[in-house]
C-alpha cells in the first residue's frame, strides 16, 4: 500500500502509518533533501532541518521490570524547513539473545555467540557434570550495518543487509568462574531481511567467521564499519610479553587462552595479540579476516577512519595509554604505513585547549612486522625492560599501567620496538602516555572534529597520583571517575615532531573536554555513584552526520543502569534515550545515516546483572529474578538495534 502523509501529520496518524518502522528514513544526502522514500510517497514541502531526542527518565525501583531490560521512552523529532515536526517513539528490537539457537543459512543451526577452537570446533563448558554446553559469550561488542553489491542469501525476500558483530568476551562458566580473556573472541556475519514497506531488519542466516588463519582473536571490543566498507576490529588489553604488569592481562591468562584455542598453554604468543583486525562481508553472507600488525600493538578500543581513507585515529583502553594515529601508504589499505603517538604541547584540563604534536613512532608493513613475530623474536630481543633502577644514565625512565620500568631498545629493534612494543616505545620517545581508559573514538567529518570518550579520568591523568608524570602534560587537580568526552581539532599541513610533514588533512592539532560527568560526594537514592542525568564512564562513541548527533554509550561502575545518550553538537543538548538491564554495559553502538532510505541506530549490552557493592546494593535484591528471567540467569545478553514504532505495537 502507498500512504501519503498530509503536510502536517499528527503523531497518531505518522505513528499508524509507520508501525514497525525503524528510526527515520533520512533519505541519502545531508540537509534539504526529501524524506518521503519510506513511505512510498513524495512531498515537496517536507525538507529535512534537522533531529532533536527527548530525553526519557532514568527507570527506579518504582518500575524494577523496566531496570531489567533494554529500555526506550524517548521521542525523535524530526524538523523540516516549512516548520512543521514528526515525532517518533523509540523502541528496541533485539535479533538475538546470546546462547540461543540460530539458523545458519545451511539447514542447521548455530549457537548464538558460542566460541570455537583453532579447528572450528565448539568449546565445551564441563565445569558442571553431566551438563556439557557449548560456551557462550553474555558479551557482544562491535557492530557494523553494511550492505554488499550482488549480495544473494537463500531465505531474503526484501532487501539483503549484513551485520557484523563481535563477542569481546565471557564473564563466566557454569560453576561461576571467571573467564575473562580466557576463549578466543568469537566474530559473525548476520545476514539480515530488511522489509521494503516497513524498514524492519529479521535475521536470516549467522554465520561465524573462521578466525583460524589469524591465530583466534584476542578480546575484540569495539569496531568501526570502514569508508570502504569492511568492519575494523580490535584487540584489547594487549598481553605483556615482559610479563612486567604493563598491562592489565598477566600471561597466565593468555595461556588459559592459549588452552583453549590451540589445546595447549604454550603455543599462543603474545605478539600474535593486540592488533587490528579487518573483516570483508561476502555477498552469499560469509566473510574473511586479516590481521593487521603495522597499527601499533596497544589496547585496540576501535579506531576511527578519516574520509581520506588513510588516516585512523585510535583510542587506546589502557592506563598511561596514549592517542595514537595510523596513515596508510595507499587509500582503502591499511596494510602498510606509518604509526604517530600524540604528545601535548600545553597542558589539558577540564577546562583548557591543550595543543598537540605528533612522535613519529616508525613505517612498516603489516607483513614485514608479522614475519618477526612468526621468525620468533622475543622480548628480549627487542629492548631492556627493567622493573629496578639501573642507575645508568643509557636506560629511560618511563611508566606503562602505573608500573615504574627502565628501559632501552636493542641496536637495530626501532622498529620492532615501535610496532610489538608499542606502549613502552611511545613512552620512551617522549609521547603523552599519560590517558587511563581512553575508549571509543568517532569524527565530525562537516566540523573536521573528532571525539574520544575518557571513561575514567583517574590515576595517570591526575596530579599526584600513581602513574602520572606532569612533563606530559596531561593534568587534573582531582579525579572525575565518570570519565568525559575529549573533543579534537582536526588539520593538515602538520609536521612531527622532528620536522617531517605528516601526509594527511586530517590530524588531530589541540584537544578539549566538551562533555564531564559529575561524582557524587554520597549516593542518591537508587545507588547511583555519578549524577544520574550526566553521563558516566562513556565508553562507545558514534557520530551522526545528518542528525548531527553524537551517540555515546556507557561502561559505567557509577550508574545502577547504564545509559544511551545523543548530545545534539549544536545545540549542546543530552538526552538520555535508552537504558540498559542493570548491572550490564552499552555496547555494540554503530548509527547508521543511510542503507536502503532507512536510518538505524544498533546497540547490544553486556554482563547484565554484573552486580557491584556498593553500587547495586539497594535494588540487587529485587532485580537479580528479573534479570535472570530475562537473560538466561545472566549467561545470555541482546543484539540489536533501535527502532521506531507506536508505543503499543509489539515486535515480533
Amino acid at each position: 500500500m502507498t500512504h501519503s502523509l498530509p503536510a502536517n501529520p499528527s503523531r497518531r496518524s505518522l505513528l499508524k502509518i509507520l508501525s514497525g518502522a525503524p528510526l527515520l528514513p533520512l533519505s541519502s544526502g545531508l540537509m534539504g533533501t526529501s524524506l518521503l522514500a519510506a513511505c512510498g510517497g513524495s512531498n515537496s514541502s517536507l525538507v529535512f532541518d534537522g533531529v532533536n531526542f527527548s530525553s526519557m527518565p532514568a527507570p527506579t525501583l518504582s518500575a524494577p521490570t523496566k531496570m531489567a531490560t533494554t529500555l526506550t521512552e524517548s521521542t525523535m523529532t524530526v524538523k523540516f524547513t516549512n516548520g512543521s515536526t514528526n515525532s517518533y517513539a523509540l523502541s528496541y528490537q533485539p535479533f538475538f539473545i546470546t546462547g540461543q539457537s540460530v539458523a545458519d543459512g545451511k539447514g542447521g543451526s548455530v549457537v548464538a555467540g558460542g566460541y570455537f577452537d583453532i579447528n572450528n570446533k565448539p568449546i565445551m563448558d564441563t565445569s558442571v557434570a553431566g551438563t556439557a554446553r557449548q560456551f557462550f559469550s553474555d558479551c557482544p561488542d562491535g557492530s557494523s550495518l553494511l550492505t554488499v553489491s550482488g549480495a544473494n542469501v537463500a531465505g531474503v525476500k526484501g532487501n539483503t543487509v549484513f551485520a557484523v558483530v563481535q563477542f569481546e568476551y565471557a564473564t563466566r562458566n557454569q560453576a561461576m568462574a571467571s573467564m575473562y580473556g580466557m576463549l578466543p573472541s568469537p566474530i559473525a556475519v548476520l545476514t539480515l531481511d530488511q522489509d521494503k514497506a516497513t524498514g524492519k531488519l529479521s535475521l536470516v542466516k549467522y554465520h561465524n567467521v573462521d578466525t583460524s588463519a589469524v591465530k583466534g582473536l584476542w578480546i575484540t571490543c569495539g569496531a568501526s564499519l570502514s569508508p570502504w566498507g569492511t568492519h575494523l576490529s580490535s584487540e584489547e588489553y594487549e598481553p605483556d610479553a615482559f610479563n612486567q604488569g604493563a598491562t592489565s592481562i598477566p600471561l597466565s591468562i593468555l595461556q588459559g587462552f592459549s588452552q583453549n584455542l590451540f589445546g595447549n598453554t604454550t603455543q599462543a604468543n603474545p605478539y600474535d595479540y593486540g592488533h587490528l583486525p579487518e573483516v570483508t562481508v561476502k555477498a552469499d553472507g560469509t566473510g574473511s579476516i586479516k590481521k593487521h600488525y603495522c597499527l601499533g600493538r596497544i589496547s585496540h578500543e576501535l579506531i576511527q577512519m578519516m574520509p581520506d581513507n588513510r588516516t585512523a585515529l585510535m583510542g587506546d583502553d589502557a592506563t598511561n595509554g596514549g592517542l595514537f594515529m595510523f596513515v596508510a601508504d595507499k587509500e582503502k589499505d591499511l596494510s602498510s604505513g606509518t604509526l604517530y603517538a600524540a604528545k601535548y604541547t600545553s597542558e589539558l584540563n577540564a577546562t583548557s585547549t591543550a595543543t598537540l604534536s605528533w612522535v613519529k613512532l616508525g613505517s612498516a608493513s603489516s607483513a614485514e612486522i608479522q614475519a618477526l613475530v612468526s621468525g620468533g623474536i622475543k622480548p628480549t630481543d627487542i629492548m631492556e625492560s627493567l622493573t629496578t633502577d639501573p642507575n645508568d644514565a643509557s636506560y629511560t625512565k618511563i611508566v606503562v599501567n602505573k608500573v615504574s620500568l627502565w628501559v632501552k631498545v636493542k641496536p637495530g629493534q626501532e622498529k620492532a620496538a615501535a610496532f610489538l612494543e608499542t606502549h613502552r616505545y611511545a613512552a620512551l620517545k617522549g609521547a603523552s602516555t599519560a590517558f587511563s581508559k581512553m575508549e571509543g573514538t568517532t569524527v565530525n567529518i562537516k566540523d573536521k572534529k573528532a571525539y574520544s570518550a575518557m571513561a575514567a579520568i583517574r590515576d595517570s591523568m591526575v596530579t599526584g597520583k600513581s602513574g602520572n608524570v606532569p612533563a606530559l602534560n596531561v593534568k587534573f587537580a582531582s579525579a572525575i571517575n565518570a570519565g568525559g568526552i575529549l573533543e579534537h581539532a582536526l588539520t593538515g599541513g602538520q609536521k612531527d615532531t622532528s620536522g617531517n610533514a605528516i601526509n594527511s588533512d586530517w590530524v588531530a592539532s589541540a584537544s578539549k573536554f566538551i562533555l564531564l560527568g559529575q561524582d557524587l560526594s554520597t549516593a542518591d537514592s537508587l545507588g547511583n555513584l555519578a549524577h544520574a542525568d550526566k553521563i558516566a564512564n562513556p565508553d562507545n562513541l558514534k557520530f551522526s552526520e545528518k542528525m548531527r548527533t553524537l551517540f555515546i554509550g556507557e561502561d559505567s561502575g557509577q550508574h545502577v543502569n547504564n545509559f544511551l545518550w545523543a548530545y545534539n553538537v549544536d545545540q549542546g543538548t543530552l538526552s538520555r534515550i535508552m537504558s540498559c538491564p542493570a548491572g550490564a554495559e552499552a555496547t555494540g553502538l554503530h548509527a547508521v545515516d543511510e542503507i536502503n532510505g532507512w536510518t538505524y541506530i544498533m546497540s547490544n549490552f553486556q554482563h547484565a546483572g554484573d552486580w557491584e557493592s556498593p553500587l547495586h546494593d539497594k535494588v540487587k535484591a529485587t532485580l537479580e529474578p528479573l534479570i535472570n528471567a530475562n537473560y538466561n540467569a545472566r549467561f545470555g545478553a541482546a543484539v540489536g538495534y533501535l527502532t521506531a514504532a507506536p508505543q503499543q505495537f509489539k515486535l515480533a
